[in-house]
């Protein structure tokens, strides 16, 4: 934790002596400057696809289901196809406009500021579950790499503490950074672990693959273990993968990656890369179906601890702390990057709207308070009603679903108005709520967030071509949509 913490003030410190010395502005914390070169871009979005859940969600699903598992696996290498056209689209618009995320495209897009600090409310709404959720995870992790000797509530302070004194010192870069440290640390516990298991407990993978096909065969194929009783089919499936595969490159975290790089083609190579990651996180999908045999019985969430019973009941205490460090970093650095959006979105958007908040150095400190904000509500709902955000991650992802139309197709199509994104928005929003919390998530197989994006579109598209709408921009093209003029590739907008 204290490598962590200096971590993040050598990042800042690093900053003051290069180039951008001076500049200390809003776009320096939360977007590094705009920076930052393909191998931190890379490091940073890895952290998308490897938090706590990776260690502990990842290990209990294949621990509780099997195979619907994958999912992971699938809708991520699909959002960095998707993202191979759309971060550098992003990152282009932004930086042409002088923008810091999501909420400032929408205001900018529709000549709407209160558009944007909408948009801000809603996104803190759909990413304040993953702050407490990263929360938990750490709390857990910590608590069991202690033997227990670090209390729970302990552990939560300590991952609250160490993520938000980083993350308002060094923002964006600071994560960066942390993030090259976590990557060393994951890549080489997985590695270890993935020869471990199957030889501490099995006589090799040959005895451990063999009694999972012969023992655990449903584990193998869809729907996985439960049968078509848990919902968790093909139709399932490829419906999350799809939505999931949209949503990410849209969601708030994720496009502070792209704003924090220095140009497209560092995007492009890392949409490349990226998938290679994903092959780690077959690692903790495995080892939780081997934990089947060895922790058999474990139900509910104590499930999610799949991979650390293995760990703990038979490493030495040294070799159990270095795995639980990886996991704890996989929890702060996501976390951290949750917590600078909110803030940057809040500052930039909602705030900003207040005269006396409009200067750039006000919304930057603006914005570091909200950090601050953020995660001590997130620790403090942690403690007093944990089941409440909990219960709000469930459509967090299906929600952030419903921004799709407004943002991608808003940039792309000129004719798309304001009020057909907003009577969208509010179609899909309403149905997957009304799905999820009366328990019709997934709805006859297909993902409910899917289900309430196709009404979104069918509004949103219902709206624009019967001409209901906003008064006309004037604005030439350039200035409204996400082309650029000497980009070959962005021929004639639609």
């Amino acid at each position: 934790m204290a490598v962590t913490v200096a971590l993040g003030l050598l990042a800042v410190r690093g900053t003051k002596r290069g180039r951008g010395a001076g500049k200390g502005g809003l776009a320096e914390w939360s977007v590094g400057g705009r920076s930052l070169g393909a191998v931190f871009i890379w490091v940073l979005m890895a952290g998308e696809s490897y938090t706590s859940f990776s260690y502990l969600g990842a290990a209990g699903w294949g621990y509780n289901y099997g195979a619907p598992v994958l999912y992971v696996v699938a809708y991520m290498s699909c959002g960095y196809a998707v993202a191979y056209l759309v971060g550098p689209m992003f990152h282009g618009y932004a930086r042409r406009h002088g923008l810091v995320g999501i909420t400032d495209m929408v205001a900018h897009r529709y000549g709407r500021p209160w558009a944007g600090a909408l948009i801000a409310v809603l996104a803190t709404v759909c990413l304040l579950p993953y702050i407490q959720l990263q929360l938990t995870g750490m709390g857990v992790v910590l608590s069991t790499i202690s033997y227990g000797a670090v209390s729970l509530n302990w552990a939560y302070f300590v991952a609250f503490a160490v993520t938000t004194a980083f993350v308002v010192v060094s923002g964006l870069r600071g994560s960066a950074w942390v993030s090259v440290l976590k990557d060393l640390l994951v890549i080489g516990t997985l590695a270890f672990l993935v020869v471990y298991v199957p030889t501490h407990y099995f006589d090799g993978y040959g005895d451990f693959l063999g009694r999972l096909t012969t023992e655990k065969r449903e584990w193998l194929t869809l729907p996985g273990h439960g049968g078509e009783a848990s919902g968790l089919g093909v139709s399932w499936f490829v419906t999350t993968s799809l939505l999931n595969a949209l949503t990410v490159v849209i969601f708030p975290t994720t496009v502070a990656g792209y704003l924090g790089a220095r140009d497209g083609d560092a995007l492009r190579r890392n949409a490349i890369w990226l998938p290679a990651y994903n092959v780690l996180l077959f690692v903790p999908m495995l080892l939780g179906m081997a934990a089947l045999f060895v922790v058999p019985g474990l139900t509910g969430a104590d499930s999610n601890l799949a991979l650390f019973k293995l760990v703990v009941d038979s490493l030495p205490a040294w070799s159990v702390g270095v795995i639980g460090v990886a996991a704890a970093l996989s929890s702060i650095v996501p976390m951290a990057v949750f917590t600078l959006v909110i803030g940057t979105m809040w500052g930039r958007s909602v705030l900003s709207l207040v005269p006396r908040w409009r200067a750039q150095r006000t919304q930057k400190l603006a914005a570091q308070t909200v950090v601050v904000i953020a995660g001590a509500l997130a620790l403090l709902l942690t403690y007093t009603a944990p089941n409440t955000l909990v219960r709000l991650s469930l459509i967090s992802y299906e929600g952030m679903a419903q921004l799709v139309p407004m943002l991608l197709l808003g940039l792309v199509w000129r004719r798309f108005t304001l009020t057909a994104g907003l009577c969208g928005l509010a179609a899909g929003g309403a149905l997957v709520c009304w799905l999820v919390f009366s328990g019709r998530d997934p709805v006859l197989g297909l993902n409910a967030g899917i289900v309430a994006l196709a009404l979104n579109l069918v509004v949103a598209l219902a709206v624009t071509y019967a001409g209901a709408g906003d008064r006309r921009d004037e604005r030439p093209d350039e200035e409204v949509l996400a082309i650029d003029a000497a980009d070959p590739v962005a021929a004639d907008p639609v």
